[in-house]
Formats: C-alpha cells, sequence, structure tokens
C-alpha cells in the first residue's frame, strides 16, 4: 500500500480538545505504553470521522496495524459519546436563545432492499433518521440518537421527547410539514397548495420558510464530517459517531 502525507481540515481546538480527554482516559486506566501517544490517537480519530479513510489506509499512514487503529478509534469515538450533551442540558443552553429550529436529517447507510426498517420514504434510500436542534443563527445545538430511517421526524421527534422538552421550557420552535400535529411551542407553516393559500397565509409561510432556512447550516456542519455522508457500520454504533462528532464540533465551536 502506498502512503503519501494528507490532511484533515479539523480545528485544532478539537484536537486538543480530544486528546486531553484521552490523556485523562489513559491515566485513569492506569495505562503505561502504547503504539500511539494520545495526540496521535486523536489525530487517528479525527481522520477518520472528518475523511472516512478506511481502517487499513489509516492504518498504514499511522504505521500500526488494521485491528490496532480500529480498538484506537472505537476507544475515542466512545469517550466522546460519553461527553454528548443530553437533551436536558441541550434545552438548558437553549434557553437563552429567542428560539430554536428543528429538523431531521437521513444519514445514508449501505443496507439492501430487504432492509426495510431503514428504507425512508421520503429520500428514497436507506439510512438513519437524526433530529437536529439549531439556534437562530444556524449553529448546532443538538443532535439525537439515530432511529431507523424509516421513522418519520415527528414521531423521531416525540421518542425523543424533544416536543416536550421544548414546550416544558417554553422555548419557541420553528419546523417543517414534517412535524404536522407536533402542538407545544412548534411552529409550523400552512399546509395546502400555494395557490389555495390566502394573501397573509403565503406571507407567513415565506417568512417560515427564511427561518428554517437556516437549520441546514447545522445540518450541513455535521455532515462536513465525511463519515457521516455514508455508514458502512453496524447501525447499534451509528449514535456513538453521532455523539462523538457532535461532542467535538461543540469543542471547536465553543
Amino acid at each position: 500500500m502506498l502512503v503519501y502525507p494528507s490532511g484533515a481540515d479539523v480545528s485544532s481546538s478539537a484536537l486538543r480538545f480530544l486528546a486531553a480527554r484521552l490523556r485523562e482516559h489513559r491515566l485513569a486506566l492506569g495505562t503505561r505504553w502504547r503504539r500511539l501517544n494520545a495526540g496521535r490517537q486523536a489525530l487517528l480519530t479525527l481522520a477518520h470521522l472528518r475523511n472516512g479513510q478506511p481502517y487499513a489506509q489509516l492504518a498504514a499512514g499511522f504505521e500500526i496495524g488494521t485491528t490496532t487503529a480500529y480498538r484506537y478509534i472505537t476507544e475515542a469515538v466512545n469517550l466522546l459519546a460519553t461527553l454528548a450533551p443530553t437533551l436536558t442540558e441541550a434545552v438548558r443552553a437553549a434557553s437563552t436563545k429567542a428560539y430554536v429550529i428543528l429538523d431531521g436529517t437521513l444519514l445514508p447507510i449501505d443496507r439492501i432492499a430487504a432492509d426495510r426498517p431503514f428504507y425512508s420514504g421520503k429520500h428514497k434510500k436507506h439510512g438513519m433518521n437524526v433530529q437536529v436542534i439549531a439556534d437562530p443563527k444556524g449553529r448546532l445545538v443538538w443532535a439525537s440518537p439515530a432511529l431507523a430511517g424509516a421513522v418519520h421526524d415527528v414521531r423521531a421527534a416525540r421518542e425523543h421527547g424533544i416536543i416536550e422538552a421544548l414546550t416544558e421550557a417554553g422555548i419557541t420552535c420553528w419546523a417543517d410539514k414534517g412535524y404536522q400535529g407536533a402542538c407545544g411551542t412548534v411552529r409550523l407553516p400552512y399546509r395546502g397548495r400555494w395557490d389555495s393559500l390566502s394573501a397573509g397565509q403565503q406571507a407567513v409561510n415565506r417568512s417560515h420558510a427564511k427561518i428554517r432556512a437556516l437549520v441546514e447550516q447545522a445540518i450541513a456542519t455535521l455532515k462536513s464530517w465525511r463519515l457521516l455522508r455514508k455508514l458502512r457500520c453496524s447501525t447499534t454504533r451509528i449514535t456513538s459517531l453521532v455523539q462523538a462528532v457532535l461532542v467535538l464540533q461543540l469543542a471547536a465551536t465553543g
């Protein structure tokens, strides 16, 4: 295998954050020696998450075995996932905002047609449903655990307790038509064909769309970590990957 220099467009603060957490973790375990120090293990993990490179390629670049690369990355991802904010913590942070924006996104996975629970009729592909909360500037606030792609957005929001939590906190939330019936503090556009809406309803929907469009920035931020653009791992690991990326992104911007 040919080995060549490469790079990852990740903030150095994310690298320092992960390296510090790994040093603390190793100290707690009493680890004396490893093939990679905490800084190199952090870089290995960031390269995997940001660029989506396979374990074999990363192992060659870092001069370690493929199994060791898998083990190091899994350890770092699981460690980050435990640091992810809960919905309660995210809502507490969002309570200082004028409002939040809620939307769902599909993380594509390599599943066959027989895996119907993972097939999203909306997106016409297999994947995992992740709910994203953004602030008024389009910055990522929280990302939910992953559910099967066949789960609709409003059902996913209810299962995670998002609607109830935002309503109890009195936080106004803007969402699209996929959240019909959500109630609470969720604000939705008027339903119906555009030409059947009144002039006032059309104006409301235009204003609603301008506000809600900013959530796309948060979703783009999440998917800037290229591993999440096409997941080839077990579906049981996807929540940990999403939570790890959330922690890194918050660390880089916070």
